[in-house]
């Protein structure tokens, strides 16, 4: 039962909130199986049940995202994080998912106003001499005001809302234990992985928590773009940023929505997304840590056809083996090899049992229905789409490193088609691949690859006699053991052993009516109800015994 799990006594009501909207969106079954049944009548008296069901007409991907706004910052977050799981979701999902909108009224600036001066040091209007108490913009987790230093530059204050990291805190404990015992109890749910997919969510949630942290992300792409003058990001201020504030330069241009005012200023949108794009693409397959979210309204247009990159929160990052695998996939793709799609498939999801032979047979005739098409013509985000739909028909998951990747490279060439209908990802690429496959194959780096090689292996032989007599010891102590896990056996256990069990009280409720039976004739002891004492006690036994044998088979005619 969930209640047994709750270790903070604060954490109930937040629980008793959550069953009540999944009770109103049409989850009462859910919430049922996973315990929480008190919650359930409790809000069934609140919503007097006759209204429960009325957002169940909704398409389940908007039922489920509305659900997410209603239950607050944490969970919009969670939906937004889930938009980047093509290999989890359809595309049905993934675009009620995007539309989550993490947008809410500012906080009044009087409520910041004793955190701000805690963190600057001294209060707000000493450090800013101008600052503008109306928020710029706002959202679920922090707030942005506009301000000026006292040389005149126009600086942004991004302010984490006051009580947010203890709200969030709750709601991450809370995920926690639903997720554990929704993979246990709820097979629908169990290919999803919830667990996994609750823990990387609180490891990336509570990074955006962190300010200082964001303004870092922000410095290091700043320095990896450097030979890239057109690319701009805005200037930390670290005099005045800490874990709950961060200052950075005010980036006066016009948001990348706003198409129309880009062509009234006289902006190349063409050379926009060719800009932006070679910048993501650099930052993914050569720096391996780029900017995870790179939709329009992250991005600033500059005079001169130049772009600023905002809001660093969410980054991704990709080890040289990865971005090694995914030059592997981009060009098996490309080149429609589909047994190199395969092998690259099969690296990510590591040791979960996969058909290798049904997984090429699709993908052969995935790739098959591109025949024909020149690299022009090639739609790669409906490519990686396409591949990721398969990847989750074969209830196979990306590891979550490649999940947000994926999700970057299709939001990026949705990006440079927006802003170019005649943009191609694929031609933008086309360097930066040669330029990866040709730095594999350097000769400085295939030495360096040889001898770390050769290393490990004198390492392993060097170790391999001290192995083999350590086993050989183990052997002779009985201490080798072969275990074989098969689950179905095991089933196949658990049945027999329920029929035995069932058996046994079988005969056991026969025996004690067929001894009361006897007793009852012979005795002429004082009765009970018109029986010997044994005899009444034998009939009680006998009757409560019968009624747990009828509903275990009942039970297990269910199961």
């Amino acid at each position: 039962m969930i209640w047994e799990t709750i270790s903070a006594a604060r954490d109930l009501g937040r629980l008793h909130e959550i069953a009540t909207v999944l009770i109103r969106y049409g989850f009462g079954d859910m919430v049922r199986r996973l315990g929480m049944s008190g919650a359930l009548e409790r809000a069934g008296r609140v919503l007097h049940w006759k209204d429960v069901h009325a957002m169940a007409t909704l398409a389940p991907p908007e039922r489920v995202a509305r659900m997410m706004e209603e239950l607050g910052p944490t969970f919009v977050k969670l939906g937004q994080l889930l938009s980047t799981r093509v290999d989890l979701f359809p595309s049905d999902w993934i675009a009620a998912f995007e539309k989550l909108q993490d947008q809410v009224p500012p906080v009044p600036f009087e409520q910041l106003r004793a955190q701000l001066t805690a963190d600057l040091g001294a209060p707000p209007e000493e450090v800013f001499p101008r600052l503008e108490t109306e928020a710029f913009a706002a959202a679920s987790m922090a707030q942005v005001h506009r301000a000026w230093l006292a040389d005149g530059t126009a600086v942004v204050l991004k302010i984490l809302r006051p009580g947010i990291v203890e709200t969030i805190d709750a709601d991450l404990r809370l995920l926690a234990r639903l997720a554990d015992i929704a993979e246990s109890s709820i097979a629908e749910i169990k290919p999803y992985r919830p667990v996994e997919v609750v823990r990387q969510f609180s490891l990336s949630l509570r990074r955006e928590l962190d300010l200082e942290g964001e303004c870092r992300h922000a410095e290091r792409i700043a320095s990896n773009l450097l030979e890239y003058p057109f690319i701009v990001i805005p200037r930390v201020y670290w005099r005045w940023t800490t874990q709950r504030i961060n200052v950075q330069e005010f980036m006066d241009g016009i948001r990348g929505r706003d198409l129309a005012a880009i062509d009234a200023a006289g902006l190349d949108r063409k050379v926009l997304a060719q800009r932006g794009t070679r910048a993501v693409l650099k930052m993914v397959l050569i720096d391996g840590f780029f900017h995870a979210d790179p939709h329009l309204g992250n991005v600033i247009c500059l005079p001169d056809s130049r772009l600023a990159f905002i809001d660093f929160g969410m980054v991704g990052r990709l080890s040289t083996v990865r971005r090694e695998q995914m030059v592997d996939l981009v060009y098996a793709l490309i080149m429609k090899d589909a047994t190199g799609v395969v092998d690259t498939v099969i690296e990510w999801v590591g040791d979960r049992p996969v058909n290798e032979e049904a997984l090429l047979i699709e993908v052969d005739a995935f790739l098959d229905h591109y025949h024909g098409l020149t690299l022009k013509e090639l739609d790669f985000a409906g490519l990686l789409s396409d591949l990721a739909a398969i990847i989750r028909e074969h209830q196979l998951v990306l590891p979550s490193d490649l999940a947000l990747l994926f999700k970057a490279l299709i939001s990026l060439d949705g990006v440079g088609r927006r802003l170019d209908p005649h943009f191609n990802i694929v031609d933008e690429a086309t360097p930066f691949l040669r330029r990866v496959m040709r730095a594999r194959f350097q000769p400085g780096l295939l030495f360096k690859r040889g001898v770390r090689t050769g290393l490990r292996t004198l390492s392993l032989l060097s170790s391999l006699p001290q192995d083999i007599r350590g086993f050989i010891k183990s052997m002779r102590r009985g201490g080798v053991q072969i275990k074989i896990d098969v689950g179905r056996l095991d089933h196949f256990g658990h049945q027999i052993d329920r029929a035995l069990s069932r058996l046994t009280v079988g005969i056991i409720t026969a025996a004690l009516i067929i001894g009361t039976s006897i007793i009852s004739a012979t005795s002429n002891a004082p009765s009970v109800w018109g029986m010997p004492p044994l005899g009444f006690i034998g009939f009680i036994a006998s009757t409560v015994s019968g009624i747990w044998l009828l509903l275990s088979i009942w039970r297990g005619r269910k199961d």
